[in-house]
């Protein structure tokens, strides 16, 4: 399987690093504020020959860092691992954004010495999971994949898009129970765009996510906003 698209530099999206991100097809979520939601989730019609892709990361070497794996969801795309380990080689770190319902994928990547980070979406509430993801899940994979992040095996961060319609300070402290002990968690501004399936949403205004902060940060060592 072919990557969808490429970002060719981002300071935002690996933390203190100069990266690109590359972007899979695909997701078993359909998570209604998703700014991929119409195109990366659902699929594109043209894609990244990884050849081009690896041509382009041998001529970066030694301006970018790393290499963002974001999508759609990675741990979907079945030679993810040989892909990986091609960009490795070529000497990049590696940053895994996923939605954690493939822990063990997840875990193989980094028994295996592939990736550096791991960036996890923590959607809501366990009890309001799934209509925050659009999806049926199956708690107990989101629950592990937040366990072999906790045990600190590798950097990592949760990161949650708070939704108005979503998410209650009921919701953030359930949040902050399910993480307590996690070393980082940054809550990010919805912003709606052309690509976000559900356009009638809105964002939560800042003093209530400030509010959402100080709940968070009674379970959490380091808790920020992104994005306000």
């Amino acid at each position: 399987m072919e990557f969808a698209d490429i970002n060719t530099m981002t300071l935002l999206d690996y933390p203190n690093k100069v990266a690109c991100v590359l972007y899979t097809q695909g997701c078993n979520f359909r998570c209604p504020f998703c700014h991929n939601g119409l195109t990366l989730v659902k699929g594109v019609d043209e894609y990244v020959p990884f050849e081009e892709i690896i041509s382009f990361l041998k001529k970066r070497q030694g301006i970018l860092d790393g290499v963002v794996i974001s999508g759609g969801e990675p741990t979907l795309m079945r030679d993810l691992k040989e892909k990986i380990r091609a960009i490795k080689e070529l000497g990049y770190l590696v940053k895994l954004d996923t939605n954690g319902t493939n822990p063990e994928v997840m875990l193989d990547l980094i028994n295996e010495g592939l990736i550096d980070y791991v960036a996890m979406d923590f959607k809501n509430s366990i009890n309001k999971y799934e209509m925050t993801a659009g999806a049926t899940i199956k708690e107990e994979k989101i629950l592990k994949s937040v366990e072999i992040l906790k045990s600190g095996v590798i950097d990592y961060e949760f990161r949650t898009t708070l939704i108005k319609e979503f998410h209650t300070g009921l919701d953030i402290i359930s949040m902050g129970k399910t993480l307590k002990g996690a070393k980082r968690l940054y809550l990010q501004q919805f912003k709606v765009s052309d690509g976000v399936i559900n356009k009638n949403l809105h964002p939560v205004d800042e003093d209530s996510a400030k509010e959402f902060v100080d709940i968070l940060k009674e379970y959490i060592d380091e808790v920020e906003l992104r994005g306000y």
